[in-house]
Order: structure tokens, then C-alpha cells, then sequence
């Protein structure tokens, strides 16, 4: 089993079913990309494996974290998890840091509650870690409050704070939204490095495919409260095998070669309380048939490692490139 296995995970709020079956894997030292648009249920997913959605959640399914459940599990068993086994740096700084309180107070917590750290010795590995993660200053930024930091100093400090535990897996959720471009570019690359020294692994939340491509060695693809599409980030980018994938990649400009139109994916991801029937991209899908609005397709194995939900995905040999016509891995029909 894997060092994280979640395994049909299901959440729903009343009767809307934000979650529908997820089954993810991660493994000691792995770097794991999560992609899809808003609303696909990538933050729940997380959320309710770390028992941090309301009371009013249903949720249904397992967590196994090296072999034993933790889904569902009291408090006390919770909390040396969170922070400590498993952290999570949350979307917006600006609404998960605390404005009233010091930088240097808010990491220090997590190092008093995981690592038992007080006083001085606290003081010295707060300022060690807003060092690692590239704060200027740090001794004396120390006494700063967030709202005298930049968006990605703010983003730096949420960094420092789930690294303070010392975590096995680190689940960063969109940790590049709202930030310029260069700024986007030293975060990936302070958790790609991060990563490297500390054998940690990481989840990679977000809704971009070009975010995750350099910094994740697997992706598994978000729609409407499933798992489309799973495979190694070079297969995901040569080999697409859901309709839902090749249009997020056909949003993407090209790095090298000649210029082309970007495709947009008409429509918008279906609200959980009103869920079509059969598959959920059937409505947004140029390829649907009466089928797909009768059939919700189960993953099938394209290869070893790769599968896709779509009823017009077909197995394929490894490391040969799909010709244009050829069904589900026409990437160069969807992208002209």
C-alpha cells in the first residue's frame, strides 16, 4: 500500500455530491499534481481526508495513511497528523494567516505543537525556517505582521509554517494563485527544492497543467467530482486520453514552435446539485454521443500506468505518438 492511499471518497453537502468516488495514491517522496478548473473538488478532497470540512459533510470512503484509516477519526488521533505527518498550505494567505498576530508567533505555533519547541530555541528555528524559504531579513521580519508582506511573503510564510512540523507530505493548494509570474516561478521552484533536501512528498493542487508539468512526476486529472485521467506528466502531455484533459492542454500557449488559437472549453463545470446524467463533460464535450449522456465510464487502463473515464479511450502502445483521427488521442484535431 501506498505511504497515502485514499480510496472511494465520496463527500456531499445535503444533496449535492461534491465528491464522487476518488481514488488517489501517493507515495513516500512523490511529487503528485492535481489539476482541473474550479469546482472539480480538488481542495475537498483534501479537506475531507484531513477531517477539516463541517460537521454538515457527509463523507464516505477510506484514508489510509501507512496502512491504518484515518478517515473519520477523532481529534486527538487528527491532530498529530495535521501539521505533522501531512500539511497543507492553503490557497490565500490573506484569509489564512492571522492579522492580529506576529509572523514569527504563527510558525512558532506549529513548531510548540509538533515539536514541542518554546522560548528561544523556538525563536532560532522560526527564523532558520523563514531563511529556508527565502524571507529577507528574517530576524528582524520576525515581528512583522502579515499585512506588512508582500502576497508572496505572505505565501513564503505559509510555506515556513507548514514546513515547521516537519511533515511527510506536503499538500499545496493553488500556492501560485494571485502572484505575478515571477513570483509564481520562485514558489515552484522554492518547493521543488524544498522537496529535494527534506525527501518530503507533495501533492500540487491547480488548475493549470503548465504549473504542475516541471514540478510533478504524476498527474491525475479533476471533473466535476471525479478522477478522469491519471498518468505520468509526460504520458498526460503525448497521450491524452480524456476529452477534459486535451482541452485544458489546448488552453495552454506553446512554448516552441509556430503560434496557434487557443481553445477555450465551452461552458463551465456542472454544479454539484445538478449533475448531468451519464458522463459530466458529455455537455462541454465536441466527441459526446447519445452514450455519454447514459454511461458514467469507470477508468479504463490505456497502459500500465495511465488510465482515462471516456468511453472512446483505447488502450496504446508506449512511445508511439497518436495520429490525428485516431479516436480519443486526436490531440492534434482537438489543438489546431
Amino acid at each position: 500500500m501506498a505511504f497515502v492511499e485514499i480510496e472511494n471518497l465520496s463527500v456531499a453537502f445535503g444533496r449535492s455530491m461534491a465528491l464522487r468516488g476518488i481514488n488517489l495514491s501517493v507515495e513516500r517522496g512523490e511529487a503528485v499534481g492535481l489539476v482541473g478548473e474550479s469546482g472539480c473538488g480538488k481542495s475537498v478532497t483534501w479537506l475531507a481526508a484531513l477531517g477539516l470540512l463541517p460537521a454538515s459533510a457527509t463523507v464516505r470512503g477510506s484514508v489510509w495513511l501507512d496502512g491504518k484509516d484515518i478517515l473519520g477519526a477523532p481529534k486527538a488521533r487528527l491532530e498529530p497528523v495535521r501539521g505533522g505527518r501531512i500539511a497543507m498550505i492553503f490557497q490565500d494567505p490573506a484569509a489564512s494567516l492571522n492579522p492580529v498576530h506576529r509572523i514569527g508567533r504563527q510558525i512558532g505555533e506549529a513548531l510548540t505543537l509538533h515539536r514541542g519547541m518554546t522560548g528561544e530555541r523556538a525563536k532560532a528555528e522560526v527564523i532558520r525556517l523563514m531563511d529556508q524559504v527565502g524571507i529577507p531579513d528574517a530576524r528582524n521580519r520576525i515581528n512583522a505582521y502579515p499585512h506588512e508582506l508582500s502576497g508572496g511573503q505572505n505565501q513564503r510564510v505559509m510555506i515556513a509554517m507548514a514546513l515547521a512540523g516537519e511533515p511527510e507530505l506536503l499538500v499545496a493548494d493553488e500556492p501560485t494563485t494571485a502572484l505575478d509570474v515571477t513570483i509564481q516561478a520562485q514558489i515552484l521552484d522554492l518547493l521543488t527544492t524544498l522537496r529535494r533536501d527534506t525527501g518530503m512528498a507533495m501533492v500540487l493542487i491547480s488548475h493549470d497543467l503548465g504549473v504542475v508539468s516541471e514540478t510533478c512526476s504524476r498527474i491525475a486529472v479533476m471533473y466535476a467530482g471525479r478522477i478522469v485521467e491519471e498518468a505520468p506528466s509526460g504520458q498526460i502531455f503525448s497521450h491524452p486520453g480524456h476529452p477534459y484533459t486535451r482541452g485544458l492542454l489546448g488552453s495552454l500557449p506553446p512554448l516552441t514552435g509556430p503560434r496557434r488559437r487557443l481553445v477555450a472549453i465551452p461552458g463551465s463545470v456542472p454544479e454539484a446539485a445538478r449533475m448531468p446524467s451519464g458522463c459530466a463533460f458529455a455537455p462541454r464535450c465536441d466527441l459526446s454521443t447519445e452514450l455519454c449522456a447514459q454511461v458514467d465510464p469507470a477508468p479504463l487502463p490505456l497502459a500500465d500506468d495511465h488510465s482515462a473515464a471516456c468511453v472512446f479511450a483505447k488502450p496504446y502502445q508506449r512511445n508511439v505518438h497518436p495520429v490525428a483521427g485516431e479516436g480519443a488521442f486526436a490531440r492534434e484535431r482537438v489543438l489546431q
